[in-house]
């Protein structure tokens, strides 16, 4: 799949993650957590799982995740990608 256009998905309430999708050349992914130094492994394996399960190849990712769960984070990235690409 490919992002061809600007897309958002969540809220920035607590519990929750706000994704903000952007057509790029390559694939950026910028995460800032309340919980980044305890949980930035796990949100970054989440993301990357959904990018490759759309096969995502492009696109400028910023996340802003509030303490969200990893079902949470898995629904948000798909929306946003749904949202912003075309396959």
């Amino acid at each position: 799949m490919k992002i061809v256009k600007n897309a958002v998905a969540g809220t920035l309430e607590s519990s929750d993650i706000f994704i903000r999708v952007e057509p790029s050349e390559q694939l950026e992914i910028d995460i800032e957590s309340v919980v980044k130094d305890q949980y930035y492994k796990a949100i970054y394996q989440a993301v990357d799982e959904v990018l490759k399960e759309f096969q995502v190849a492009n696109g400028k990712f910023s996340i802003n995740d509030r303490g969200a769960l990893d079902c949470v984070i898995r629904a948000r990235m798909e929306t946003a990608v749904k949202r912003g690409g075309e396959c």
